[in-house]
């Protein structure tokens, strides 16, 4: 049991340390079962208070005087939790202003350090649980240009917290930036992530006593260190279509490039590595919608021919129901790797506020 505990907790601190390809890859997963049904293909068609992650300009957009929104998704029958609240304000003529906190956990860990006693004997009480959480608070801002409408710009500030119980903890910081433009039907949007590049730095506190477990069990002493989040850069287009009075068609492509070492993505490099998403929305008079969504495009050996690879791709589906000021939507995931697929049913609701008028 010590080194089923030791393994849960290297794979949440060594992946970070020694691979930082995966630095903060719970921010890749991104929020909004309305995104989540179109694989997150949304940097240019985000108007929503979920814009603050997926492209801050998209806040320019909003009209509603308040809006808040909450997520929540199950991984794995359940063992991780991913949530996420946010809640924004308009600004007028200066914009829109949101808040947002993201967070990914492993709850109710067993802590099976001090479950042998120093005469050998097993004492089941002191086993104690912990929390494995990975937490980003981020501010964000979206506005159009003044001279040219069409044209919205934003900006977010995160604040990333990772904690590993007792045991160790990092503190990080990040600025995104995106733009965006639309005019008539199309709709184009380009997204920064962690322009100034992200950095995380882990301490840890392990008293002399768990140390020894760690010795003796063969395992590495995590060292405090500094983990970093390379930039990466979206661009996307889209495109709205109008049948009639009642339905539309909502379509987008977005090609996420990467610069933090070579992926098994689309387009693979050691220098840059290109993965596409794409996503499909139709709405039945702007209160029915269905969703449909293409991701994680990857190569994958075969089983029968392990010298020759094939493209395996992320299938997500989801519909939305509308109705005045609150939407509720839901999203089937399908996280596969390989033919081991783990999915996931996400939901979330957005709520709109309206001004009172003088008679109200």
């Amino acid at each position: 049991m010590n080194r089923l505990l030791l393994v849960i907790l290297m794979s949440w601190t060594v992946s970070g340390l020694l691979a930082q390809k995966y630095s903060n890859a719970f921010l890749e997963i991104g929020v909004g079962a309305r995104a989540h049904g179109q694989a997150g293909a949304m940097v240019a068609q985000a108007d929503d208070i979920s814009a603050g992650f997926w492209n801050p300009a998209g806040l320019a957009k909003l009209e509603t005087p308040f809006e808040v929104a909450a997520m929540h998704a199950e991984w794995f029958a359940g063992v991780a939790q991913y949530d996420y609240l946010a809640m924004g304000k308009n600004l007028g003529a200066k914009g829109f202003a949101a808040l947002s906190l993201i967070r990914l956990g492993i709850d109710k860990i067993p802590n099976t350090l001090r479950l042998i006693e120093p005469d050998g004997t097993i004492n089941y009480d002191n086993i104690t649980e912990f929390s494995a959480a990975d937490y980003a608070l981020m501010f964000s801002y979206g506005n159009h240009w003044k001279k040219n409408m069409a044209w919205s710009y934003g900006a977010s500030a995160k604040v990333i917290r990772r904690v590993i119980g007792p045991f160790g903890g990092a503190w990080g910081f990040g600025l995104d930036a995106g733009v965006q433009y639309q005019k008539e039907g199309f709709t184009a949007g380009f997204m920064a992530k962690d322009i100034t590049t992200t950095f995380n730095a882990w301490t840890f506190t392990l008293k002399d006593e768990e140390k020894d477990v760690f010795n003796q069990t063969g395992n590495e002493i995590p060292k405090s260190s500094v983990e970093i989040t390379k930039p990466s850069f979206i661009l996307g287009g889209g495109y709205l279509l109008n049948f009639g009075e009642k339905w539309d068609l909502h379509s987008e492509v977005d090609l996420v490039f990467t610069t933090d070492g070579q992926r098994n993505v689309f387009i693979s490099s050691k220098s840059i590595n290109l993965a596409p998403k794409i996503g499909l929305e139709t709405g039945y008079k702007k209160i029915a919608y269905f969703r449909v969504g293409l991701g994680q495009f990857q190569r994958i050996k075969d089983d029968l021919h392990p010298e020759q690879k094939h493209l395996i791709v992320q299938p997500n589906l989801g519909v939305g129901l509308r109705f005045k000021r609150v939407k509720l939507d839901y999203a089937f995931n399908n996280l596969n790797k390989a033919n081991n697929p783990f999915y996931a049913h996400i939901f979330s609701l957005t709520l709109d506020f309206e001004k009172r008028t003088p008679e109200e």
